[in-house]
């Protein structure tokens, strides 16, 4: 194979995995659609809270979460221009501000259980319940972009990218950019549907 031809396969399978990352968030997608649509139906019952506020814990894991993908895009801007020490520190913010996005959402679980709120047993309620999985579907899926994140690390360790290699990256970042904006709207949806 001639450069060309080389070339012309790696744009290929760029494009062939990023259909299939923007097919498995349409996925994702669906699953939250589903949930949100039946947390929607079950505001109707008459055992639903009408006065329950989301913990302080969950808007701070809102602007953790915003800020991580802001420093995972700098880490893709920066590797573009072959900058691989930014590149570095950005990548090992958007890790930091990823495992802190998870310690905040645990604290949030706290604070619903201290304000009195239990998510599961006899003492819980539809409401909690509801933000327990959502939440819980939603870290699950996050533990999915860590991981990808570590992959990106480790591979950005290896010297695997530069200018003109960013695939890892690019795929990861839109990853995490999705689980962001997916964040973003179930936290002003548990804020703003009462």
């Amino acid at each position: 194979m001639n450069t060309e031809e080389l070339i012309a396969e790696k744009i290929q399978k760029g494009k062939a995995y990023k259909t299939m990352l923007i097919f498995a968030m349409g996925s994702i997608v669906m699953i939250f659609a589903g949930l949100t649509s039946a947390y929607v139906i079950s505001k109707n019952r008459p055992d639903w809270l009408k006065d329950f506020q989301l913990p302080q814990a969950f808007l701070w894991s809102t602007l953790v979460i915003v800020l991580s993908s802001i420093t995972f895009h700098l880490a893709k801007k920066a590797i573009e221009k072959n900058n691989r020490t930014t590149t570095s520190l950005m990548l090992g913010l958007t890790l930091l501000l990823g495992i802190s996005f998870v310690m905040l959402q645990f604290q949030g679980f706290n604070q619903v259980i201290a304000a009195g709120y239990y998510f599961t047993g006899s003492e819980s309620t539809i409401t909690t319940s509801f933000l327990y999985v959502v939440v819980l579907v939603h870290i699950a899926h996050l533990a999915g972009g860590l991981i990808s994140l570590l992959i990106v690390i480790y591979n950005h360790y290896k010297q695997k990218y530069n200018a003109t290699q960013t695939l890892g990256i690019e795929l990861s970042a839109m990853f995490w950019h999705f689980l962001g904006f997916l964040w973003l709207y179930l936290f002003l949806f548990f804020t703003f549907y009462k």
